[in-house]
């Protein structure tokens, strides 16, 4: 049996299991996915090699402390996170780390026919999944403004995002006024019926993105759809950065829509 998993610290809430055993199922594979709450990331990367697991999750709050417990691939490095790895490697080799929270993003723009290329696109926040999704677009070719309530983080990932610029929050009206790309990459709307951009700066002619998948029909959402937006739940990034990972280590096509129904099921 090949054994995956997910390791983190809450990790009881996480929609991964069922998400990926879905997929175990779909494609006859003996295989399982468990979750595991270490106290530190290093032994239990250690410890995960030794048992012969065959590939992991990593999240809060391990995911730039895993970075120095594996060989990263150029993407997790620039971004300086991971959140999968990998123990395919040789005997004696270190496990190598990717972060496919880039490719859900990606992939959550292509399902519903966004282009970057050449778009003017919005991000707000600059925490980890900010960086994943700021590094993406600017690679597909997007021009990447970020916004965040504390200026010097924004500041510190555009200097090492292309073409990056950095704004406050109060930019944030005339910043999306003239975008194409809008991502809500922060928690604002998890906990509360808030948006963090004001409704009369959305636009029909905008495609946004929300981070946020519990409530998947966040204000922000219902405000850009009224006006006329594409809107992408947060689903769709949490599940196509799974289908990356189940892809990358097992090398078989993921079964995109039963993992989709089996994790909209239990949100």
């Amino acid at each position: 049996m090949d054994v995956y998993g997910l390791l983190g610290n809450p990790v009881g809430h996480s929609l991964s299991p069922p998400m990926h055993e879905v997929a175990y199922d779909e494609l006859d594979m003996d295989a399982r996915y468990v979750t595991f709450e270490p106290e530190a990331i290093g032994p239990a990367i250690e410890g995960a090699n030794a048992l012969g697991i065959s590939g992991l999750n990593v999240t809060i709050p391990f995911k730039e402390d895993a970075l120095s417990h594996v060989e990263p691939d150029s993407l997790a490095e620039h971004i300086g996170a991971v959140n999968t790895v990998d123990f395919s490697a040789p005997d004696d080799s270190v496990p190598t780390g990717h972060n496919t929270d880039a490719e859900g993003a990606r992939r959550a723009f292509e399902r519903h026919g966004v282009s970057r290329d050449g778009a003017s696109a919005v991000v707000v926040g600059a925490g980890g999944a900010a960086r994943a999704i700021a590094f993406m677009l600017a690679d597909d070719g997007a021009t990447v403004e970020i916004a965040n309530r504390t200026v010097s983080r924004a500041e510190s990932l555009a200097a090492d995002v292309d073409g990056a610029s950095a704004h406050g929050l109060d930019e944030l009206p005339g910043l999306v006024s003239g975008a194409d790309v809008l991502v809500n990459a922060t928690s604002v709307g998890m906990e509360s019926d808030e948006s963090p951009v004001p409704a009369t700066a959305l636009h029909g002619d905008l495609a946004v993105m929300d981070a946020v998948y519990s409530p998947l029909d966040t204000r922000l959402l219902r405000e850009a759809s009224a006006r006329g937006a594409t809107t992408i739940d947060g689903a769709w990034m949490l599940l196509f950065q799974g289908v990356a990972a189940f892809e990358l280590w097992t090398g078989k096509d993921a079964p995109v829509e039963r993992m989709d129904a089996a994790l909209r099921r239990r949100l």
